[in-house]
């Protein structure tokens, strides 16, 4: 079986990126994995007009770098980093990916949507396309686990021990 050591989860906050985390957390506690979580800030589009103010760049890092931490993961050990950083999202991801030498991606679609995804494709496809390591996109949300239905994330652990 492939280890999993290091499992990368690229976050922007949706509800997509919460179901993958769910299940990107569950894989790493299968595996013994340490679990990052990123988030990438675009750089700021500098616009100046009369009336308008620019916010502070680094005053919006702190505030997604608190976001972050708020991100609730199940782990029953401390094995969770945390990283914002600024530029380019498949750029950074495919740079903390290659140094943090992760086993595998998981990560929400991230869709731009319309004609942006025709000409540039999602984060998640340019990702996909571009890494050395596998990928996985969650595309859908975990259904919620009654007491008789196993949770997908359950499963995948089961299928996948250690």
């Amino acid at each position: 079986m492939f280890p999993f050591r290091t499992i990368l989860h690229p976050t922007d906050f949706s509800e997509h990126s919460a179901e993958a985390l769910r299940l990107a957390a569950a894989v790493a506690v299968g595996h013994d994995a340490d679990l990052i979580l990123l988030h990438v800030v675009p750089p700021p589009l500098l616009a100046y007009s009369e009336g308008s103010m620019v916010s502070d760049p680094k005053d919006m890092c702190e505030a997604l770098r608190l976001k972050l931490e708020q991100v609730a993961v199940v782990r029953p050990d401390n094995r969770v980093q945390r990283r914002v950083v600024e530029g380019d999202p498949v750029t950074e991801i495919l740079r903390v990916s290659d140094e943090s030498r992760a086993d595998l991606i998981v990560m929400g679609p991230s869709s731009k949507g319309g004609q942006g995804r025709l000409l540039l494709g999602s984060v998640a496809d340019q990702v996909l396309r571009r890494t050395t390591c596998p990928v996985l996109i969650v595309r859908a949300p975990v259904p919620a686990a009654g007491p008789d239905v196993p949770r997908r994330a359950e499963k995948v652990v089961e299928l996948c021990p250690p």
